[in-house]
């Protein structure tokens, strides 16, 4: 493809494709799945650090199948998840549908919400912003949508000297130049990112129990923690 095409809509569209043609073998692989209950607590004492106790209206961007959407509605939180591909969402209904929780499932833009301004007290993904072609717009979005206090969690990495299947690698090859953030990037350079946004209190915690990937993290692992200011 050539660069002079790369307009956004392709670009979204190649995306789309790719983890559509990934959902069926996703939860598979040990770093995006649950593999086993020892995983699955880490993740839950994780998550519980990061939200508190109260229940929140929580917003997952680029739920996938729905591992993290699904772990914040077994806390009591009030979910939405959102995602490019449905064949993702059809995963993560029928795995609400047969543990009994309530998800609101739907396909918007992550750069474009359709959500009300402030109707949400969480914002959390995993390994999505990397994908997006406006980075910066997205978290002005996704400040749009929190409300003044809410918190942001972003569950990132820097996967620049790892290797790829050649899945991912031939349907990126031709996009890598129109997004920004290809390839991860270090919690530092994103923190930078995510202040520039207008986020405060941004810190980093990292990740790195292999616990939390069913293996060792071959690259940098974090979450990066901020919150939209109260004004």
């Amino acid at each position: 493809m050539d660069k002079q095409t790369l307009d956004t809509s392709t670009v979204k569209d190649v995306i789309r494709r790719h983890w559509a043609s990934r959902a069926a073998e996703f939860d598979e692989v040990p770093n995006h799945g649950l593999h086993t209950a020892a995983q699955r607590d880490a993740w839950i004492v994780r998550i519980q650090a990061w939200t508190g106790t109260q229940p929140l209206a929580a917003l997952d961007v680029g739920c996938g199948t729905g591992f993290l959407a699904l772990l914040l509605a077994e806390l009591g939180h009030r979910v939405t998840g959102v995602d490019a591909a449905n064949e993702m969402l059809d995963l993560a209904r029928a795995k609400a549908a047969s543990a009994g929780l309530q998800l609101h499932l739907d396909q918007p833009d992550a750069e474009r919400l359709s959500f009300a301004d402030t109707s949400f007290d969480l914002i959390v993904e995993r390994h999505v912003i990397w994908t997006l072609p406006d980075p910066k717009g997205a978290l002005a979005e996704w400040s749009r949508v929190l409300r003044p206090g809410g918190r942001l969690v972003l569950i990132e990495g820097d996967w620049r000297g790892g290797s790829r299947t050649s899945k991912s690698a031939d349907d990126y090859e031709s996009i890598q130049d129109a997004l920004p953030l290809y390839g991860g990037r270090p919690s530092a350079e994103l923190a930078e990112l995510v202040k520039s946004a207008g986020f405060v209190d941004v810190r980093s915690e990292p990740l790195m129990d292999e616990v939390l990937w069913a293996g060792v993290p071959a690259s940098e692992r974090y979450a990066l923690l901020a919150r939209r200011s109260d004004s």
